[in-house]
């Protein structure tokens, strides 16, 4: 169990989100317009946004590849990165199991749980379901004065559902629904202000190519496209703002070659945009200075998202997330595997290598993913095991 003042967790699960935001505030009587614009360029503005869960690779195999999925081969877990890609599945059926503990290092009883599949309806639809469910243990909330306020379960979940479809021979398209709720202060009041469980809907759109190549052996390559999470805002408070869904775009692709019929080898890239308001810089007034107003709606947050950084393009490629993985597979038996994740310093500086394995002896497989963190960022996941078990028919 463990014992964490209330002020504290409750302040952090208010405020649950990916990165946390500076907005950069300029006292505009004080500072010459010249300062004013180097603190415009040097300043890291960290896109906030609430139920980090949903940007989480939940699967050992994509954390493997470093946490990458937008054109990589079909399996029971393209729910969550490109449901599009289901329908060029080889299995009719599949289903997997993840398990991921969380922070270690800290606690032993925080952990998240991803249960998945698809099942293909005809040779050119499928459905696709998963669970992602995450678990913060059993925790003593106390208030200022050290007084045990009782003993809690924080949780949140989303639940999706996906129907995929071909379009063509070659490129097929996706939609999800989904539903989160995210019940972190267990209904405690918060500096004088009333929580409550907080929920949402969202839905994805998928689309994915696929063609075999007509080289000397077999070849071929994909892309994918995935716009996730774009749903309502979600707040714990009726008295607070609430914050956007951390609405995601990610572009992939993959070269897949087979050097011959025991050997396969596999290259994918994924670049990742969160769409959401980048953070203007303020004055000591409250007005904007640099970039646009980010207290707007989900669809002109979207929108604006490509455009509103105050450092301009420069930093608008700043918040592009790389993703890079090789995959090996021996006899469709064994897979050996290995990424990098890179995000900007200014940006949250997430960096770290992963690695991976998988074991596949008839319709069961285990894999298995390991991360290393290569920056002075903390991971929860540095340096912790990934296992997905998976079933297919």
């Amino acid at each position: 169990m463990k014992r964490i003042t209330f002020t504290l967790i409750s302040t952090l699960m208010l405020f649950s989100n990916f990165v946390y935001a500076q907005s950069g505030v300029i006292d505009n009587d004080n500072i010459q317009g010249t300062i004013l614009r180097r603190q415009v360029e040097d300043d890291a503005r960290l896109i906030s946004t609430g139920v980090p869960l949903l940007l989480i690779a939940p699967d050992a195999r994509a954390g493997a590849l470093g946490d990458l999925g937008a054109a990589s081969t079909p399996d029971a877990n393209s729910n969550h990165w490109n449901a599009a890609k289901l329908p060029f599945a080889e299995k009719k059926f599949a289903a997997s199991l993840t398990y991921s503990p969380w922070l270690r290092d800290i606690a032993g009883d925080i952990d998240l749980t991803y249960l998945a599949g698809y099942y293909k309806l005809n040779d050119i639809s499928a459905i696709g379901a998963s669970l992602t469910y995450f678990s913060l243990g059993s925790i003593n909330f106390t208030n200022d004065e050290g007084v045990s306020m009782g003993d809690y379960n924080p949780n949140e979940f989303a639940l999706d559902v996906s129907y995929s479809l071909k379009l063509t021979e070659n490129l097929a398209a996706a939609v999800t629904g989904r539903y989160i709720r995210s019940d972190l202060t267990q209904g405690q009041s918060v500096q004088g202000n009333s929580t409550h469980a907080a929920s949402a809907v969202a839905a994805d759109i998928g689309l994915y190519y696929q063609k075999d190549l007509a080289l000397d052996k077999p070849a071929q390559y994909a892309l994918g496209l995935q716009i996730s999470n774009l749903g309502n805002k979600i707040s714990y408070s009726d008295n607070l703002e609430s914050s956007f869904l951390p609405a995601n775009l990610r572009i992939g692709g993959r070269y897949s070659y087979s050097m011959d019929q025991f050997n396969r080898l596999s290259f994918m890239l994924d670049l990742n945009k969160l769409l959401v308001p980048t953070p203007p810089v303020r004055d000591t007034a409250g007005n904007i200075y640099e970039g646009k107003d980010d207290h707007v709606g989900v669809l002109q947050g979207a929108i604006q998202s490509f455009y509103d950084a105050p450092n301009g393009f420069k930093e608008e490629l700043q918040e592009i997330n790389i993703s890079a993985g090789i995959e090996y597979w021996y006899n469709n038996m064994i897979a050996a595997r290995a990424g990098y994740f890179y995000e900007n310093k200014k940006k949250g500086d997430r960096q770290y290598l992963t690695l991976g394995l998988a074991i596949k002896y008839n319709s069961l497989g285990i894999d298995i993913s390991y991360l290393v963190p290569t920056s002075q960022t903390n991971n929860p996941l540095k340096n912790t095991l990934r296992v997905s078990l998976s079933f297919d028919m």
